[in-house]
């Protein structure tokens, strides 16, 4: 598993990088599986539902263009941040569809910006447009759900004699446009998230930033639960293998992870505040030391009481 990696390490100083700005994303979206973990075509649909059964999402994907991955969603916080940042500016009329520049757009994305690359950002967009979700999210009603797809539409425009790409748009759905300005619905992410190669560190990622947050003690998750809140479609023997694999590469920002059980003994991941985890193996080092002092100090004492006993013997002799 490969570690972090910026593709553009220096960046132009007119570009406005979304590393400036609060890197933001959807709570409803972080903690389900909406988006496919692997960048080969999966046509193979998502069924999720909650513990609870109240949430379910189902994700259909149709032939021609695959489903919409995780790398796609990028392009999804790169709308929530910037729609953020025009509320903080006091912007109240704020649009559903976004004007940028494909360069602009890759590079506040953290990806490269070679021809290959601008295919690779109207591909998603095709996966984002005809990708389609069905869920009891937001459902006022206990029948209720909503239909919808990422965008409802998008513009790539290209200059007519160098047939570089100039400009784009992209028009957000309903349903992704509401949750975004929506005022509660936002959680800040570390830049670095871009940077996260393995499509399974990515979905970690979101489900430990939602549920385990700031906490104290962390956040426990069954992997069975884990596996299902991933929508991974890897069977559990090789989802286990592959967790595994994330746990050792331990590349998560903000987050450490750890295989554990729960108190009926089932498999969990144990996700906690890397400062937290830091503090916690600082202070159990610092415990076994003084135990280890502790036993020494027991230890020259019993042998000083032994001595003591052998000396008063040898005196009576």
């Amino acid at each position: 598993m490969s570690k972090r990696r910026d593709p553009n390490p220096e960046f132009d100083l007119f570009i406005p990088a979304l590393g400036d700005l609060p890197l933001k994303d959807q709570r409803e979206v972080m903690e389900r599986p909406f988006f496919s973990l692997q960048k080969r075509k999966r046509l193979k649909p998502i069924e999720y539902r909650s513990p609870d059964g109240e949430a379910w999402v189902r994700v259909q994907a149709i032939p021609d263009y695959g489903m919409a991955t995780i790398w796609d969603a990028d392009i999804l916080i790169w709308a929530a941040s910037t729609l953020n940042r025009m509320k903080q500016q006091g912007i109240n009329d704020l649009p559903r569809t976004l004007t940028t520049t494909p360069y602009d757009l890759l590079r506040a994305i953290k990806r490269s910006t070679g021809g290959r690359d601008y295919q690779e950002l109207q591909a998603a967009l095709l996966r984002l447009q005809t990708t389609s979700i069905t869920t009891s999210i937001r459902a006022t009603k206990r029948r209720q759900k909503a239909g919808f797809n990422w965008l409802d539409s998008w513009t790539f425009d290209t200059d007519a004699e160098t047939e570089q790409p100039r400009g784009m748009t992209l028009t957000l759905s309903d349903w992704v446009y509401d949750g975004i300005v929506n005022e509660k619905s936002l959680l800040t992410m570390h830049p670095d998230y871009f940077l996260l190669s393995g499509g399974l560190e990515r979905a970690l990622y979101r489900i430990a930033r939602k549920h385990a947050g700031t906490q104290r003690g962390g956040w426990l998750c069954r992997v069975e639960v884990l596996r299902d809140k991933t929508g991974s479609d890897a069977k559990p023997k090789e989802f286990n293998r592959m967790l595994r694999r994330a746990i050792e590469a331990d590349q998560l920002p903000d987050y450490g992870m750890e295989l554990t059980e729960t108190t009926d003994k089932s498999p969990a991941v144990l996700f906690r505040l890397r400062g937290e985890a830091e503090a916690l193996a600082f202070s159990e080092r610092m415990r076994a030391e003084e135990e280890r002092h502790a036993r020494f100090a027991a230890d020259r004492q019993r042998a000083d009481q032994v001595d003591a006993h052998m000396d008063r013997l040898a005196g009576r002799r």
